[in-house]
C-alpha cells in the first residue's frame, strides 16, 4: 500500500497516513481519526474504552442502514477508532485499492454508485468503498467492527448548533435525547474557497457557535463564559476559582456513559 500513497489524494490520504502512524508507534493501542472538520464539543466526555475489547473498529453508523438498506451514509469515517493490530493493517489494504486517482477511482465509483443506496454518481470515496467492503465481505470483516451510536463520534452539524442553546439549559451527564455531541463534524463546508454544499458563510457562523459552545464549557470551571455563541468576549458569570477540578465536580459536568 504504500507505494501508492501519491495516488491515494483527498479523503483518502488518510489510509496511508493512519497506515504510517499504526508502523510507526507500535506501542499506541488505537488510532483515533477525525476530520479536520471535525470539533470536540463535549469536553468533559469519556469514550468506552472497555466497551470495544472484542473489537478492533469502532465506526459511528447504523447497522439497519448497513446490511439491511445498503445506504451509502450508513457509516461515517469522518471520527472512528482503529486498533493498532494486524487485523487492521488488513483491512487498510482491502479498503485502498479503489482510492488511486484517476481511471481506477472513477471506474470505483460507478461500481459504488451502482450498489449502494442513494449515492450519487462521482469518483469513489473512502466512506462508500469502506461500506462496500464489509457487504462484500462480511464474514471476514464484521465481527470486529463495532458501530456506534450511542453517542455522538460523529454528529451532524445542521442538526446540532441551533440547538446548542437548548442543549446547555436541558444537559445531564449520561445518555438521553438531550445529550451534548460529542463530536460536531461539519460535513458538507468548504470555506476555504473549494465548492461546498452549504454557503460559506452560514458554515463560518456555525463553526464559531460549536467552538464557543466547547470553549464555554473550559470557560465555565474558571467562572466565565462567551457573551453568546457568536462572539468572542466573554463575561464573569461567578467567582473565579484556582481550583478548576473540584468546580467540575461541583458542577457535575461529567459525561461518561456505560461501557456494558
Amino acid at each position: 500500500m504504500a507505494h501508492l500513497d501519491r495516488e491515494l489524494a483527498g479523503y483518502w490520504a488518510k489510509l496511508p497516513l493512519i497506515r504510517r502512524l499504526m508502523l510507526s508507534h507500535p506501542e499506541v493501542e488505537w488510532i483515533w481519526w477525525m476530520d479536520s472538520d471535525a470539533l470536540f464539543t463535549d469536553m468533559a466526555f469519556e469514550i468506552p474504552l472497555s466497551r470495544y475489547g472484542d473489537h478492533n473498529l469502532v465506526i459511528h453508523g447504523y447497522t439497519d442502514l448497513l446490511f439491511d438498506q445498503h445506504s451509502w451514509i450508513a457509516l461515517n469515517t469522518g471520527s472512528f477508532l482503529l486498533r493498532n493490530c494486524q487485523w487492521s493493517l488488513d483491512l487498510l489494504d482491502a479498503w485502498a485499492p479503489m482510492g488511486p486517482k484517476g481511471p481506477v477511482r472513477d471506474e470505483a465509483g460507478r461500481i459504488l454508485t451502482a450498489n449502494l443506496k442513494g449515492r450519487p454518481a462521482f469518483e469513489a470515496d473512502d466512506q462508500s468503498a469502506l461500506i462496500y467492503l464489509l457487504l462484500m465481505q462480511k464474514e471476514k470483516w464484521v465481527d470486529k467492527v463495532f458501530v456506534e451510536n450511542s453517542y455522538y463520534l460523529h454528529g451532524f452539524w445542521a442538526g446540532l448548533v441551533d440547538k446548542y442553546e437548548e442543549m446547555m439549559e436541558k444537559h445531564h451527564p449520561g445518555l438521553g435525547d438531550e445529550r451534548w455531541p460529542f463530536v460536531t463534524h461539519f460535513v458538507g463546508c468548504k470555506p476555504c474557497g473549494s465548492y461546498g454544499d452549504y454557503p460559506v458563510e452560514r458554515c463560518l457562523n456555525s463553526m464559531e457557535r460549536a467552538f464557543n459552545f466547547a470553549d464555554n464549557q473550559v470557560l465555565r470551571l474558571y467562572g466565565f463564559a462567551h457573551k453568546g455563541l457568536l462572539s468572542p468576549k466573554i463575561k464573569r458569570i461567578r467567582n473565579q476559582t484556582t481550583k478548576p477540578l473540584v468546580v467540575k465536580e461541583n458542577l457535575n459536568l461529567e459525561s461518561k456513559i456505560s461501557t456494558r
